[in-house]
């Protein structure tokens, strides 16, 4: 298989939405504090528009009815058809949550999560119950000795798991195993392996375990940066960019947080490379791959405000260019304008759709096919494309010629939500 065959691989890559998670968001953990139920819907409706697949919402916080928060919640978003129209990750470390969570989301839950902590009894019920409501299971690589930090523990826990599952009939493409995503960079030597162990390990488990799926939480990996959003999202794509193709079907992710990998600046996404791979170490006198990304990010620090501004520089460009630019970017602030331009350049609406924006598309479609480009960002593109093409209907038809006669219909038909719905939709 070539590198471009299996980098395709990556075209069902699910997105689980992070933001409804009281221990991830402050903003959504202040808003679920407050009761402000109403403004905590808009948070998973930005996260589903933003291409999100999955929610994960947790409510474990300790000044929190869990049980209530989770109910309440849960049952606001399945009365939201937007919201509705995606699972539901039932996330907390609490068995009764997650149970009386499992109460109210109509369609296929998925638990998040089970794991071999308190041996194999209390994980065997557990993975019983979830099986009696029909919940596919996310299950941590954690046993009685702890959590899974090498490749070898990895493999050797979830196999584990996998054996007593399958053992009681739990069907395995229900099974969602997360390999733990841990941090890198952190400047501890021991933990220089962790991203490329995940990777490796991702591999042996998917050739091990038929079937099942590998998840993991895409922000650990990056915690050593916080506060530097433009190094954290270069080291989330980098890693992506890598653990697809070896087998990694979601992970827990901001959806609105993804960098385009060809347009990460090229130094740094060395820098990410060498770093997530572990494949530079420091001779003598010369810096670890740890120590320069360090370095380097301090060059990026409070950037993005300057990101931005040096961003409107494309609006220079000729408008071919600049409809390329905001299809692959997603930026829909100036589509409207740029294709009426366009139009008056050429003697029929239908050329802009067929020559700039198709151009455009084409661009989106080989980024996303390589892997150098997520379903969050081509669900931008697609709204970029349709606010577009609604501008040149009416052109379109006006130009219809009088007394013409229609050729027929064309039905395609796909799976709704599916990557090639989205395709049938442009």
């Amino acid at each position: 298989m070539t590198d471009t065959a299996t980098r395709r691989t990556g075209s069902s890559f699910v997105n689980v939405g992070e933001r409804t998670n009281v221990t991830g968001s402050a903003a959504f953990k202040k808003l679920i504090l407050a009761g402000d139920y109403t403004r905590a819907v808009e948070v998973a409706r930005q996260q589903v528009e933003n291409g999100a697949q999955i929610i994960d919402v947790n409510m474990d916080e300790g000044l929190l009815d869990a049980v209530f928060a989770m109910t309440t919640f849960l049952k606001l978003i399945a009365a939201e058809p937007d919201i509705a129209r995606v699972p539901v990750m039932v996330d907390s470390s609490k068995f009764e949550v997650i149970e009386a969570g499992l109460k109210c989301v109509s369609g296929k839950p998925i638990v998040n999560s089970i794991s071999m902590k308190e041996g194999e009894d209390a994980f065997l019920h557990h993975a019983r119950l979830c099986m009696a409501y029909g919940a596919a299971v996310v299950v941590m690589a954690f046993d009685e000795k702890g959590q899974a930090d090498t490749k070898a523990r990895k493999v050797e826990i979830c196999s584990r798991a996998y054996k007593l599952l399958t053992g009681i009939g739990f069907p395995p493409e229900d099974i969602i195993f997360d390999p733990n995503v841990f941090a890198v960079a952190t400047g501890i030597e021991d933990h220089d392996r962790y991203a490329l162990d995940f990777i490796e390990a991702v591999r042996e488990i998917k050739a091990a375990c038929p079937h099942v799926h590998i998840s993991g939480g895409l922000s650990n990996l990056s915690f050593s940066f916080r506060g530097n959003e433009i190094v954290r999202r270069a080291m989330h794509s980098v890693f992506l960019f890598h653990a697809i193709p070896a087998g990694m079907d979601m992970a827990i992710v901001n959806a609105g947080q993804l960098d385009i990998y060809d347009q990460i600046d090229p130094k740094l996404r060395d820098a990410c490379e060498d770093v997530i791979l572990n494949r530079t170490h420091a001779r003598e006198g010369e810096e670890t791959a740890t120590e320069r990304l360090i370095a380097l990010a301090e060059s990026y620090k409070g950037k993005d405000i300057i990101a931005e501004k040096a961003a409107e520089e494309w609006r220079g460009w000729d408008v071919v260019r600049r409809l390329e630019h905001a299809l692959v970017k997603g930026i829909d602030a100036y589509v409207v304008d740029d294709t009426e331009e366009a139009r008056l350049l050429h003697a029929r609406p239908i050329e802009v759709i067929e020559g700039p924006l198709m151009a455009g598309m084409n661009t989106v479609g080989d980024l996303f096919g390589a892997g150098k480009m997520f379903l969050p960002q081509v669900v931008k593109s697609a709204r970029v494309m349709k606010k577009a093409v609604a501008h040149l209907i009416p052109f379109i038809e006006a130009a219809k010629e009088v007394g013409a006669r229609p050729k027929g219909k064309i039905v395609m038909a796909t799976v709704k939500g599916d990557v090639h719905d989205i395709g049938k939709n442009i």
